[in-house]
């Protein structure tokens, strides 16, 4: 019984330890978040030029695509508002809100084992801009350097650069940097300009989950000298919201923990244990058999020679 059990328990220790890493370690498909940001920002008032910066608030609304999403990929709907912090302000607005500053919505397709944009294919529709690098998350067990990363608004990939170690609420993130200066984009319909950012991301090195980030952006029409702001934005998780990321991330682990470390202990372990003392308890039985027969023989002689 114990060698059975010490076998069962070795098969169970070797299969966690094998083959559970690729199978945990790896972008849900049921995803379906909202972040919360809040900050400083404000965008140019086309009657006076000027630019009155207040209290703002932002989301982004991620989804999976479970239809278009299969093992080794998962496909994501992500939508973001930024609004003026004033009243009762939803996750987002409807574009005859004068509240409502900016929306966005965007697709993309990412390894679930990288955490790595991958090739649209038949993953997007056609025509959809083709991302590089890090999106929406790190890989697990991210490591203390550079990444490639991909700024949706520049629409270009650029390094997401290890800077040091942070805790948040007591959790160990790595803090990476990510810069961009002076990229064109499209400020609005048909307006040339210019975009800035410095981002800062907090990830747990873990789960590759990103627990906080800050954000400082400009944008400005045209370029050069005569180039005129059109947006000025300081943004940041709440504190809520980072209270969130940590206790999820903590749960995470704790689960990633029990199925990739102390279910292979427990198996190895006591698997060795239970098939030692079962050999053990064989060959016990079997010394008692011998010496049971052994005394049963000098019996029988005894009485034969009586």
């Amino acid at each position: 019984m114990l060698i059975a059990l010490g076998g069962f328990l070795l098969v169970a220790g070797l299969v966690a330890l094998v083959w559970a890493p690729g199978v945990v370690k790896k972008t849900p498909v049921d995803v379906d978040s909202v972040t919360h940001l809040s900050g400083e920002g404000g965008r140019v008032d086309t009657a006076t030029g000027q630019i009155t910066v207040g209290p703002v608030v932002a989301s982004s609304i991620t989804k999976v695509d479970t239809d278009a999403s299969d093992d080794d990929v998962a496909v994501f709907v992500s939508t973001s508002c930024l609004m003026k912090d004033e009243g009762d302000v939803p996750d987002c607005l409807d574009g005859d809100d004068d509240r409502l500053l900016s929306a966005s919505t965007s697709l993309f397709a990412t390894d679930r084992d990288t955490a790595l944009s991958v090739d649209n294919g038949s993953y997007l529709p056609e025509g959809s801009p083709q991302p590089r690098g890090l999106q929406n998350k790190w890989p697990f067990d991210a490591e203390k350097k550079d990444y490639e990363y991909w700024d949706g608004t520049a629409g270009v990939s650029v390094t997401a650069a290890y800077d040091r170690e942070q805790d948040i609420l007591g959790l160990k993130t790595y803090v990476y940097r990510v810069v961009v200066e002076d990229a064109p984009i499209e400020v609005a319909e048909g307006v040339e300009g210019t975009y800035s950012s410095t981002k800062e991301i907090y990830v747990d090195p873990v789960t590759g989950a990103i627990i906080h980030q800050t954000d400082d952006q400009e944008r400005y029409i045209g370029s050069g000298a005569e180039a005129t702001q059109a947006l000025e934005l300081q943004l940041a998780f709440t504190e809520d919201q980072q209270q969130t990321n940590v206790d999820d991330a903590e749960s995470n682990a704790t689960s990633l923990a029990l199925v990739t470390k102390w279910i292979p202990i427990i198996g190895l372990v006591g698997g060795l244990l239970a098939l030692v003392a079962g050999i053990l308890l064989v060959l016990r039985e079997g010394r008692r058999t011998d010496h049971a027969v052994a005394d049963d023989v000098y019996a029988d002689k005894t009485t034969t020679d009586a």
